[in-house]
């Protein structure tokens, strides 16, 4: 849905014209997963998949939501009542971005909110984050905040952790909030310093591809948050801060310290799968700023896919048959993108490659008896911007 019909849709449902309207998409996640809350690095890129969002401004503490995208009508919050883990809701990511803003002290008095998103839902794409930044940009504009974008990343991200209760990364939200078009964004968790790498696959004759399972994972689920204790542990019984702090070249010999017992293989799995992401992260940027060829990248993407399905086992069948048909088919590299346990993989081809490549995925995902896949092509776009 584009801005006019979200605008029109916001005068239908409250009777007058909105102060503005704005824009924050979904993300692929080319390589470095799981890096984030390990204070490593990441390298997403914008989707042209977007949460759109006509908000007025209200000075009598009342927060009324809808999405056109739900059978439901307007949700009334009242802003003083607003607590974190008090909605189970769609609302609860939005509302949670009020939350957030009024808890570091920015003066919030209110707002009325009408959105659209084309972003798939639970394909590993960022649609919540889409959703807080959006929000979180509209108020920064309308009550003159002054936020800069990593600063609203901060604060989706405490949304999400804090008030909807999912112990993600920084990564999605910064992504949204701050890439640029026809880049990959470079991304330090850590320090959240940034860097804009070009991006244009179609210039050397590629095409990265979104394959959807429609396998629906929740980032809220109890997978995910162990799979984050598992690494602090890993950290904690390293003596570092982060496992972003244990080189790759020392990684053998902290897997040594670790010890072989078996309740330490897990942690031990983790802790490998982080520190060589890491590598595979620096790997490709240094691959993309060479201005080198490109298809190098595609092995780099194989073996990111292969951690996260051996060692971190966030994998599931739906992404393995994607991976290893794409492969088999004449793909480059092809991994699974996102938190995992579902959700997306990516494809990178050549661009004379992906009819083919794409009906032998239809087709693997026919004769095993799952859903139909989407497929699109994804293109870097641009972050977080106003509309109108």
């Amino acid at each position: 849905m584009g801005a006019q019909e979200v605008r029109e849709g916001f005068v239908r449902l409250y009777g007058a014209e909105p102060d503005g309207v704005w824009a924050a998409p979904g993300r692929v996640n080319l390589i470095g997963e799981h890096t984030d809350y390990n204070d490593g690095f990441v390298m997403p890129f914008a989707l042209p998949h977007t949460a759109v969002a006509a908000v007025s401004r209200r000075t009598d503490g009342l927060l009324r939501l809808h999405s056109a995208d739900l059978d439901s009508g307007v949700a009334e919050l009242r802003l003083d009542d607003l607590v974190p883990a008090s909605d189970t809701n769609w609302t609860a990511y939005p509302a949670g971005v009020v939350w957030a803003l009024r808890e570091a002290g920015h003066a919030v008095t209110g707002a009325d909110i009408h959105l659209s998103s084309t972003v798939p839902s639970g394909a590993g794409l960022s649609s919540s984050a889409a959703l807080e930044v959006v929000v979180a940009l509209a108020l920064n504009d309308l009550y003159g905040l002054g936020l800069q974008g990593w600063q609203l990343a901060r604060l989706c991200q405490r949304a999400e952790n804090v008030y909807v209760g999912a112990p993600t990364g920084i990564m999605d939200q910064t992504a949204s909030a701050c890439c640029e078009a026809g880049h990959a964004l470079f991304l330090d968790t850590r320090d959240l310093s940034q860097k804009q790498i070009p991006l244009d696959l179609a210039a050397e004759g590629l095409r990265l591809l979104v394959v959807d399972t429609q396998v629906t994972h929740a980032h809220s689920g109890g997978e995910y948050g162990k799979r984050r204790a598992g690494c602090e542990k890993g950290a904690a019984l390293l003596g570092v801060d982060a496992l972003r702090d244990i080189a790759y070249a020392d990684l053998d010999a902290a897997l040594a310290r670790l010890g072989d017992e078996e309740e330490e293989e897990e942690v031990r799995r983790l802790v490998r799968h982080v520190v060589t992401e890491d590598q595979r992260v620096e790997q490709v940027v240094a691959l993309l700023e060479s201005g080198g060829d490109s298809r190098a990248v595609g092995p780099v993407l194989t073996a990111g896919h292969a951690s996260l399905r051996d060692d971190f086992r966030v994998s599931c069948p739906e992404l393995d048959l994607v991976v290893d048909t794409a492969l088999a088919h004449g793909a480059l590299g092809a991994r699974m993108t996102g938190g995992g346990f579902g959700g997306s993989a990516i494809v990178l081809a050549e661009a004379t490659d992906v009819e083919g490549l794409t009906k032998a995925v239809e087709e693997a995902f026919a004769a095993a008896g799952f859903k139909a896949p989407r497929v699109f092509e994804a293109v870097p776009a641009a972050g977080a911007r106003r509309l109108g």
